[in-house]
């Protein structure tokens, strides 16, 4: 029987959880079995990777060396009965309940997601199905389904997003001018790109690879903050650009007035199901991801639909392996739970089947995983320097912990390969090459 009992406060000397915002954190489920199967699966990872756990007593355990990531077990039975009961659910939960920490987060978090498909030993991978949850249905990305998704996460607070974000607003893998993993632990930060230019830089690579230049009707599939949009426009374009977020659409019209291009650029509030016309150009930056596995289909059609032939397509997607994609359509996740409902991450032989059936060819493809990498590294410094400000705007404690969690866990995936993401130019056939397939 799993019995429910409040959580103390967490690793933080302040953290408080209030049950009614945070009823998965607050409540600690009890259950032996999963408690000691958890426990067994710890053992075995520990024994393996080039990680340390620490126990309250001290004792440190595992196979890695002074130099490897440290993780601190503050409340152990805590933490194995949320990892038994809630699987990778539960692993976050019992860090944004302070149940375990790590000075270096990613470090710890790189190391397990360089080994996420041998963590669990074989024959408790039989029980998958019956241990790890699926995925809700209520996130399903309808019409209205995907408005309330998309507001779950990108209108909780454009202030909030100020706090981490570069002067460009820019939510997306910027593009450095030097490669970021010839970066070294000495570094020189101060002397370093900007991320503000680097994150100008890769919106102006998306635009050339979608041909925009004076006179373009461009179609932008995401809108962001607007700074595609003010790009785009700048260089000549006329843009239509669309979100379902509120907080995105208001800010992102601001911006394109303040930069004196409100006569070249629309924002209009409209799923990308529902947008009609054609263009010469579409850019769409990382909005793939919170279309659904189920309307990737719809994404490309549109796409295909709204191009003049010949016309091309600039896209920038994060992806994962095929089969770490096909094994994970239909699970819940933590990041599903508290970050971005209804998301979904295609593998590049989706990108390239669902874009071939929508009628449009890849003219060239690059990857940026490093970039992300480094971007989010410093997205999370910048939001952890702002902890006061993030207070001030009403976010407690257990979010801020969510959110150093999330930035962290998504840079340890493009760190160890887990995640990668990629620039695309797409391109629609001419009419005249149509005839000629007809």
């Amino acid at each position: 029987m799993i019995s429910l009992e409040p959580a103390p406060p967490g690793g933080d000397a302040d953290l408080r959880i209030d049950p009614d915002r945070w009823p998965q954190v607050a409540a600690v489920p009890r259950s032996r079995v999963r408690s000691a199967a958890a426990r067994a699966v710890v053992a075995s990872a520990v024994r393996r990777l080039p990680l340390r756990v620490q126990w309250p007593d001290g004792t440190v355990r595992g196979a890695g060396g002074p130099t490897d990531p440290l993780m601190r077990l503050v409340r152990p039975d805590d933490f194995h009965a949320r990892l038994g009961s809630r699987g990778l659910i539960g692993f976050g939960e019992a860090y944004m309940a302070g149940d375990w920490e790590a000075d270096d987060l990613t470090g710890v978090l790189t190391v397990l997601a360089s080994s996420a498909a041998t963590l669990v030993p074989r024959p408790l991978q039989r029980l998958r199905r019956v241990a790890v949850p699926r995925r809700p249905r209520g996130d399903a990305n309808t019409r209205t389904g995907s408005r309330t998704n998309i507001a779950r996460h990108y209108d909780l607070s454009n202030d909030l997003f100020r706090t981490f974000l570069d002067p460009t607003l820019s939510y997306s893998s910027a593009l450095f001018a030097a490669d970021p993993a010839s970066y070294d632990a000495g570094r020189d930060e101060a002397a370093e790109e900007s991320l503000a230019d680097a994150q100008r830089r890769k919106v102006a690579r998306v635009l050339d690879l979608a041909g925009v230049g004076p006179g373009t009707r461009l179609l932008e599939i995401g809108t962001g903050w607007g700074e595609l949009a003010v790009q785009a426009a700048d260089r000549g374009a006329h843009v239509t650009t669309i979100t379902l977020s509120q907080e995105q659409a208001s800010l992102a019209r601001s911006r394109i007035v303040a930069a004196g291009l409100g006569d070249r650029a629309t924002v209009l509030l409209q799923d990308y199901r529902d947008t009609a016309g054609v263009y010469d150009a579409v850019a769409s930056v990382e909005m793939i991801e919170a279309v659904g596995a189920e309307h990737w289909d719809e994404y490309f059609t549109t796409l295909s639909r709204r191009l003049v032939p010949g016309g091309r397509v600039g896209l920038q997607a994060i992806t994962m392996p095929h089969d770490r994609m096909l094994a994970s359509l239909d699970t819940d996740t933590w990041v599903l739970n508290y970050v971005f409902p209804g998301g979904a991450i295609p593998s590049r032989e989706v990108i390239a089947e669902r874009a071939a059936s929508a009628g449009l060819r890849i003219d060239s493809e690059r990857s940026l995983g490093a970039h992300y990498a480094e971007t989010l590294r410093r997205w999370r410094r910048q939001f952890e320097a702002h902890a006061d400000r993030v207070t001030a705007l009403g976010f407690d404690a257990v979010f801020r912990r969510m959110w150093s969690f999330y930035l962290a866990y998504s840079e340890a995936g493009f760190r160890s390969g887990y995640l990668d993401v990629v620039q695309y130019a797409l391109e629609k056939p001419t009419a005249e090459e149509q005839e000629s397939v007809a």
